[in-house]
C-alpha cells in the first residue's frame, strides 16, 4: 500500500488500536463503539435528540420507526447510559427522552457520518 493512503490507525502502534483488558482479552474501541451506536436506529435517535429531548411521538414520526422497535431502542439507550427519560407530573402524562452527556458525545460521530454521506453518497 502506498504510504499516501496509510491511515491514523496503521501509523499508531499496535497496542494503540487494541488494548488489554485484565484477563488478558482484546478490548477495540470501534468494535465496542460498534456494539452501542451500530443500530440505524440508535443513530437516527441520536441525531433527532441532538438539539432537544423530544416525546415517543415525536421521535417516531421524524424516524418512521414502528413503537416497538422504538421502545426497545430507547430501553437499551437508556441502559447504555445514553438516553434519560423524564415523565412530567401532568394530565395526560408527558414523557420526554433527552440525551446525557455520554449521548451527546455520539453526537460527533453521526455528525461524521451525515458529513460523509453529504460528501460521497448524494444521489
Amino acid at each position: 500500500m502506498s504510504d499516501q493512503y496509510t491511515t491514523q490507525e496503521e501509523s499508531l502502534a499496535p497496542d494503540a488500536r487494541h488494548t488489554e483488558k485484565p484477563g488478558g482479552e482484546s478490548f477495540c474501541g470501534v468494535a465496542a463503539a460498534v456494539a452501542v451506536l451500530g443500530d440505524a436506529w440508535t443513530l437516527l435517535l441520536v441525531r433527532d435528540l441532538a438539539d432537544e429531548p423530544r416525546r415517543f411521538t415525536a421521535l417516531q414520526a421524524s424516524t418512521g420507526i414502528s413503537p416497538r422497535v422504538l421502545t426497545d431502542r430507547l430501553h437499551k439507550m437508556m441502559d447504555e447510559g445514553l438516553v434519560t427519560r423524564h415523565i412530567y407530573a401532568e394530565i395526560p402524562p408527558r414523557v420526554e427522552y433527552a440525551l446525557t452527556l455520554k449521548g451527546h458525545d455520539a453526537v460527533a460521530v453521526v455528525a461524521a457520518l451525515r458529513d460523509y454521506g453529504e460528501r460521497w453518497l448524494r444521489p
